[in-house]
C-alpha cells in the first residue's frame, strides 16, 4: 500500500509539473505578443513623425519657390527633384535647409522611401514601403485622417496638400541605401504636430544632437 501511494503521489506531481510548464509557456507567449505590439506602436509614432517632417520640408521648399523672382530662375522648380535638395536648397545665394536630415523608414529600418512625384519629376510626398497592417486606426491628426482607411503602411502617404489640387502624380520606390545618418528618432520639435491621441503620454525620446541640429 505504501508503494502504491508513493507512485500515485509521484504521478500527481508529474502532472502538476507539466501543467506548470504549459502555463508558463502560455504566459511567455502572451508577454511576447504584448511586447511586439508595443514595439510596433512605437514604430508607428516614429513613422508619423518622420513622414510629417518630410511633408513640412516639401511644403517649405514649395513655398520658397513661390517667392518673387525665384520660380523663374534657372534650375528652380516648384518641388524638389530629390530628398537631398531638402537638406541643401541652393536656389539662392543663401543656402537653406528645409529638412535637418533624411530620416530612415522605421517600419523597414532602411532609407528606402516610396516617393510621390508629379509628371515633371518633382517630389510631392513620401510613404513607407512596408506592406504591414497598421495597428493605429483612429485619432490621426487632421492632415492624415485618410490614414484610418489604409490597408497597409503604404497607404500612409505624407503628401503636400497643394500638389493634389492639380496635375497627375505617380508613385515610385527610390533606393536610398547610400544615405548615411543616425537611425534614432529625435525628440518631437515644436512643429505643432502630435501623433498621439489625447491623454496618452509621449514616448521618451532624446533630442537631436551634433549634426542633426540646424
Amino acid at each position: 500500500m505504501v508503494t502504491m501511494s508513493c507512485r500515485q503521489e509521484r504521478g500527481y506531481i508529474y502532472i502538476w509539473m507539466l501543467f506548470a510548464v504549459m502555463l508558463a509557456g502560455v504566459m511567455l507567449a502572451a508577454a511576447g505578443l504584448i511586447w511586439q505590439t508595443e514595439v510596433k506602436r512605437e514604430k508607428e509614432l516614429e513613422l508619423l513623425f518622420a513622414g510629417d517632417q518630410f511633408r513640412r520640408a516639401i511644403e517649405s521648399y514649395y513655398n520658397d519657390s513661390q517667392v518673387s523672382g525665384r520660380a523663374g530662375e534657372a534650375g528652380a522648380s516648384r518641388y524638389p527633384a530629390s530628398l537631398e535638395q531638402l537638406l541643401k536648397d541652393e536656389r539662392s545665394l543663401v543656402v537653406k535647409r528645409h529638412l535637418r536630415r533624411v530620416y530612415p523608414d522605421p517600419m523597414t529600418n532602411s532609407y528606402n522611401w516610396g516617393l510621390v512625384r508629379q509628371q515633371d519629376g518633382g517630389i510631392t510626398g513620401v510613404y513607407s514601403l512596408s506592406t504591414g497592417v497598421p495597428i493605429k486606426r483612429a485619432n490621426f491628426p487632421a492632415d492624415y485622417i485618410a490614414f484610418e482607411k489604409a490597408g497597409n503602411y503604404q497607404g500612409w502617404k505624407f503628401v503636400h496638400a497643394a500638389s493634389t489640387a492639380g496635375g497627375q502624380e505617380k508613385q515610385q520606390a527610390e533606393g536610398r541605401g547610400n544615405i548615411q545618418g543616425d537611425t534614432s528618432m529625435p525628440g518631437l520639435p515644436g512643429t505643432g504636430f502630435n501623433p498621439l491621441p489625447q491623454n496618452q503620454p509621449a514616448p521618451n525620446l532624446s533630442p537631436p544632437t551634433g549634426n542633426d541640429a540646424f
